[in-house]
C-alpha cells in the first residue's frame, strides 16, 4: 500500500493547484461559526463520534458533509480500518452523488491496522493538494504521539483532518473540536427527507461548547440551520372520517 498512495499523492500535487494559507471553514451558520472563532480552523484535527452504533451513518454522513464545504471542488481522502469496513460497509453511491461528490474527487484507502490507517492520514494529510482526509476507525483508544503528528501534519499543509470514530472517546486528544453526532428527525412525515443531524459540541480548544440540529441542503451542498418543527404523528389515511360530536 505505501508506494501506490505516495504515487497517488505525487500525481494528484502535479495535476492540483495548490491554495496557500489554511484559514477557517465558515459553515455560513453564525452560532457555530462565532462558537468556533470564525469557522472550522483549517490545518487543524477535527473528531466526529458517533453516540452508538445506530447513529454511525450520521456521524458518517456529517463528516463528510465538512470534506465537501473544504473547498468547491474539494480533493478527499477517505482512510477505513478493515474491520471497520466489514461492520458498517461502504460509502454508497447513490449516497456520495447526493452529497455532491464527484467519484473522481473521492480516493478511498482501507488498511489492515490502525497503526497504517494513522500512517496514510498523515500521509494524505501532508499532501497540499488534498482539501480533506477522513479516518475511519473502530472503537478504541490511539496514541497520543501519533494524534499529535496528525495535527501537525494537518498544520503543514492546511487541511482538514477528520477523524471518524464509531464511538465517543476518553482519551486526551490535541483535536482542535470533539463532536457527537447521531441522527435528527426529518421533517417529512411521509418518505424520506433531508438529512438532519443532532450535532453536539463537546470540546472546543477555541472556547465554548453548543448542541444544534443541522440539515443537509442538496440545492446548496452546504449545512443549514433547522429551524422548522419536529414531525407529527399524520392521520391514518385507511381510517374513515368520523365527525366527533
Amino acid at each position: 500500500m505505501t508506494e501506490p498512495l505516495r504515487q497517488r499523492l505525487l500525481a494528484l500535487q502535479r495535476t492540483t493547484g495548490i491554495q496557500d494559507g489554511p484559514g477557517a471553514l465558515s459553515l455560513a451558520i453564525p452560532a457555530i461559526d462565532t462558537a468556533l472563532g470564525g469557522g472550522f480552523m483549517r490545518g487543524a484535527l477535527h473528531e466526529i463520534s458517533a453516540p452508538g452504533e445506530a447513529h454511525l451513518a450520521a456521524a458518517a454522513g456529517f463528516t463528510l458533509g465538512l470534506a465537501i464545504v473544504s473547498a468547491p471542488s474539494p480533493h478527499v481522502f477517505w482512510i477505513t480500518e478493515d474491520m471497520a469496513l466489514a461492520e458498517n460497509g461502504v460509502p454508497h453511491g447513490a449516497g456520495l452523488d447526493a452529497f455532491g461528490l464527484a467519484p473522481e474527487r473521492l480516493v478511498r484507502v482501507s488498511t489492515a491496522h490502525r497503526r497504517d490507517l494513522l500512517w496514510a492520514m498523515e500521509e494524505a494529510l501532508r499532501c497540499r493538494a488534498v482539501d480533506a482526509v477522513i479516518g475511519e476507525m473502530r472503537p478504541g483508544g490511539i496514541d497520543n504521539v501519533a494524534v499529535r503528528r496528525l495535527s501537525l501534519a494537518a498544520a503543514d499543509s492546511g487541511t482538514l483532518a477528520l477523524l471518524l470514530r464509531a464511538a465517543p472517546p476518553n482519551d486526551a486528544s490535541t483535536a482542535a473540536t470533539r463532536w457527537i453526532v447521531g441522527g435528527a428527525p426529518s421533517v417529512t412525515a411521509h418518505g424520506p427527507g433531508a438529512a438532519r443531524f443532532d450535532a453536539q459540541l463537546v470540546r472546543n480548544r477555541r472556547g465554548p461548547v453548543g448542541s444544534w440540529i443541522l440539515e443537509w441542503s442538496n440545492s446548496d451542498e452546504r449545512f443549514i440551520l433547522a429551524t422548522r418543527a419536529q414531525p407529527v404523528a399524520a392521520p391514518a389515511l385507511d381510517r374513515p372520517y368520523r365527525q366527533v360530536a
